[in-house]
Order: C-alpha cells, then structure tokens, then sequence
C-alpha cells in the first residue's frame, strides 16, 4: 500500500503511519534499525528502495527516504509517501521531499521518524558529501554508507573517502569484492605458503571495486600493485606459481588458475547492491580493513 501525503507535516505522517499500523496490523516490535537513506537525483530513488527492501528482509527496519524536492522553491514544502505491505518488504519506507529552505533541515525533519533506542544507519547510494560523519544526517548514524560506484567520477570518489574517514564508514565498493578477497585468501592460503611479489588488478576504468581491491593487496603486500584497463582479472605472482582469478565482465563464473594445478570454475557473478547493503547492515563497528584499503590506493600504480 502506497500513500501519498501532499503539503504536509511530521505529526501529520506519524499519524498515517500509525493508522496504517493498526490498519493493516503491522508490527514494529521487531524492527533492528532505521535506515536513512539519501539520494542526491531521482535516478536512484526506486532503486535504493528496492535494495532496502530486500536488505530488510535479513534486518527488519524503518526506511527513512529524503529524496530531493525543489530546491529553489521560495517557500519551505514537505511532500510525503508512506509505503507499507508488499510495497515496503518487512518495514515500513517514508519518503520525504523536501523543497525550498525545508531541504537544508534534513535531519531535524527526519529525526521525528527515527526509532527509539535502535541504531540509525545513512546510506548515500550515489553522491555522497565529503565527510560523511560531519553531514547532518550522518551525525544521527553510527553507519555510514556511500558508493562510489555512483559517483560522478568513481575512481575520484573512492580515493576521496580516506581524507574523510570516520571510523564507521564504508562503501558498497568494498562489499562487493567482498567474495573475491575470501577467494584470493584461500587460495594464497595454500602450500608453498610463499610471499606475494606482486600483483595485477585489472578490469573497467569505472568500476571503484577494484581501486580499492587493489588498495587492499597493497596494504597487505611488499611487492608492487598494478591497477591496468582490460579484462577482469585479478593476478597474484609468488616464486614459484602464479595466481590468476579472472571472470568474463558479464559472467557469473570465474576461473581460478595456478601454476602446476588443473583450472577451477567457482561461482562469483557480480553482486547486486541489495547484497552489498545487507551485509554492510550486518556490522555496525568500524571497518579497519576497508580503511587500510583505502590507505593502500596511493600505493597503486595505474597504467
């Protein structure tokens, strides 16, 4: 079920969301968290609901949309949706747009919304500010979740968030080679157990993921890393083998190959950004690893 709520207040939609409650009997016993989320254009709106949606389904929580409005309007206009049923997974979505002077008070007309004694967690799904912690609605999460991959220039994006890290941030850049780092840790975790020299990050010039995969290798090797434009692959070299993970851009499965063992195929189709968000929802401390990856970009070299 769908409500729209025009020209209206915060009191006004607490109200609704209530009546929807009793209504439809919906239950906010359960509810583990709120979830801020905070599109910059309208290109991204209905796909982040969609992934808080899904995401919701493994965290139960209230989602809190404050999707832009007209900015340059002379008079302060609050617009409200209320979304609840099969149109909200297992939550409950407002989405607020908030027009004229009402859109530099974000977090004081989201605050209302917020879920007593439950952590909030802020995700921007495309342009995220510099400092996410010093933004106003990063100030109400212990969370923070940007993407680069969304960016207006991705690989800037992500080698921008270490100057504003904060201890809580992360970016669905880094959940999404969350399957590749646990491939490429188990198959170094094997005999003959030697160093890595080197290794190779290649894949799309736009894709953020493997700036910072690359980031990660650097921050955990002595031997050089290399981000190069091409097939995507990810090749390690030690002494006496050389490990190369590589899957075709569009695939589902990848290869794993090293020298002196037969080929492996492993299932790693690129993940969608309601997985990346789940598991971003499922750890709510500081991320070290991600920031020493983040670290480990200007030690990249790129050709």
């Amino acid at each position: 079920m769908i409500v729209d709520l025009p020209d209206t207040d915060t009191g006004a939609i607490n109200k609704k969301i209530v009546a929807l409650r009793e209504e439809g009997g919906a239950i906010t016993l359960g509810r583990v968290l709120t979830l801020v989320i905070a599109p910059d254009t309208e290109a991204v709106l209905e796909e982040s609901i969609e992934a808080a949606n899904a995401a919701s389904r493994e965290h139960p929580c209230r989602v809190i949309v404050v999707a832009p409005g007209d900015r340059l309007a002379s008079d302060a206009r609050l617009d409200a949706q209320v979304r609840v049923g099969s149109d909200a997974g297992a939550n409950e979505v407002v989405v607020l747009r908030l027009s004229g002077p009402l859109a530099n008070h974000a977090s004081s007309v989201v605050m209302p919304f917020l879920l007593p004694d439950t952590p909030v967690v802020t995700w921007w799904p495309d342009i995220a500010p510099d400092v996410p912690a010093q933004d106003p609605l990063g100030q109400l999460a212990i969370r923070r979740i940007t993407d680069a991959t969304n960016g207006t220039d991705p690989l800037e994006s992500i080698k921008g968030r270490l100057a504003g890290y904060t201890p809580g941030d992360t970016d669905l850049a880094w959940s999404r080679i969350t399957y590749w780092r646990a491939l490429l840790a188990a198959a170094v975790d094997q005999p003959p157990y030697e160093p890595i020299q080197s290794a190779v990050v290649s894949g799309l010039a736009t894709e953020p993921a493997l700036d910072v995969l690359a980031g990660w290798l650097a921050s955990r090797i002595d031997g050089p890393v290399t981000r190069a434009v091409g097939e995507l692959k990810v090749e390690l070299v030690r002494a006496s083998e050389t490990i190369t993970l590589s899957r075709p851009q569009e695939g589902i499965t990848a290869s794993l190959t090293r020298t002196g063992h037969p080929d492996a195929l492993v299932p790693l189709a690129r993940r969608e950004t309601r997985e990346c968000l789940a598991e971003d929802m499922r750890r709510l401390d500081a991320d070290e690893i991600y920031q020493a990856a983040l670290q480990g970009i200007d030690k990249v070299t790129y050709v």
